[in-house]
């Protein structure tokens, strides 16, 4: 079935439905992995966005157990050219029957190479994926320029609170969307994790006792998390240790003061060199994010840059003065190195050495 991607600025993709035939309007973005694209289905932070693939080849190895979280986010698929016949052993499965599944509209067969040009040089922008042939473009852009993600931490994070069981420290994980592997990044060094629903309050957390605190990835704007960001600024002023990644981290920031704005066209693949700042040792990062922390009107005696990216010199970590606290816009549990940044939670369970 024909099928077509619609941007804001009136460009029209014509390509063939993957998936749903139902239409769906969202924010298109794009991603440079070469693999993991069933990471990056399922990844939270994708709520309210639909992702384009630039490796032209996506699908070969099919439907793997590499979820990270019991469903997949994307609004919607964009791909140059679908595998139909995966070939894996760990193979459960084709996207195209995974995108019907879950009722996620798609599109292939278009000049993906193209529209990320189009998307570097204008910026992400909104789109529709329509098989309505008879579509009114003109009509189709006034809804496109309405649209916006709006509250999605709300939409992906866990309803109730539960427990994964370990010896070791006490976690608390702050589920703003987060990505499995959080959680099994520090229940494999010991800890018990207890992962909590987004609007937690900060009493309830610290009523527990944890030996730390984890903030998680997520989806959408960090200053649309402005009863979030208040519960923060209590979990700041405890003595619990902190460890904070991409949502996580601009929202520690923006709780303590900073900034944050929103970048022409993001963050997203598993190729991002990072600098750590004390050493000068340089990480290949994987990452997913469209807003950055504003560095340069940090607060010295507040925080001060941990991390910068190698490409474009944004802020990508902070380091807070006087406290056991250090965030990170990429992401230390999804192996791209394969290895290269998981030392970060070791860091994290250093910094719980002291505590009980």
């Amino acid at each position: 079935m024909k099928a077509f991607l619609i941007l804001e600025d009136g460009t029209v993709f014509t390509g063939e439905s993957i998936g749903s035939t139902r239409e769906v309007v969202s924010e298109i973005v794009f991603n440079t992995s070469m693999t993991g694209y069933l990471e990056v289905l399922t990844d939270p932070s994708y709520a309210g966005q639909a992702v384009v693939m630039t490796y032209p080849l996506i699908g070969n190895y099919g439907i793997t157990p590499d979820m990270e979280s019991e469903r997949p986010w994307v609004d919607g698929y964009i791909v140059r050219e679908l595998s139909r016949i995966p070939s894996n052993f760990r193979c459960q499965g084709t996207i195209q029957d995974f995108l019907q599944k879950y009722d996620i509209p798609g599109i292939c067969g278009i000049d993906t190479r193209a529209l990320t040009k189009i998307l570097r040089e204008k910026g992400t922008m909104n789109g529709m994926i329509t098989t309505n042939e008879d579509f009114d473009l003109a009509a189709v852009k006034e809804r496109l320029a309405k649209y916006t993600t709006g509250d999605v931490v709300s939409k992906v994070t866990c309803s109730e609170k539960k427990v994964l069981p370990g010896n070791g420290k006490r976690v608390a994980l702050l589920d703003l969307g987060a990505k499995n592997n959080i959680a099994r990044s520090l229940n494999q060094r010991g800890c018990e994790v207890t992962i909590y629903p987004a609007h937690t309050p900060a009493e309830e957390i610290l009523a527990a006792e944890p030996d730390g605190i984890m903030l998680s990835n997520g989806p959408g704007d960090p200053k649309e998390c402005a009863d979030i960001i208040e519960e923060l600024k209590k979990l700041y002023a405890s003595d619990v240790p902190i460890f904070a990644i991409c949502l996580g981290h601009q929202l520690m920031a923006l709780a303590n003061g900073a900034d944050t704005h929103k970048m022409k066209y993001g963050h997203r693949g598993g190729n991002h060199p990072v600098k750590d700042l004390e050493t000068g040792r340089v990480y290949i990062s994987s990452q997913n994010h469209g807003y950055v922390v504003d560095a340069e009107n940090l607060d010295p005696s507040v925080a001060v840059p941990a991390f910068v990216n190698v490409n474009d010199g944004t802020n990508e970590g902070l380091k807070y003065t006087g406290k056991n606290i250090f965030t990170v816009q990429f992401h230390p549990e999804a192996c791209p190195g394969p290895q290269d940044s998981g030392y970060l939670f070791d860091r994290f369970m250093e910094m719980m050495g002291g505590r009980r």
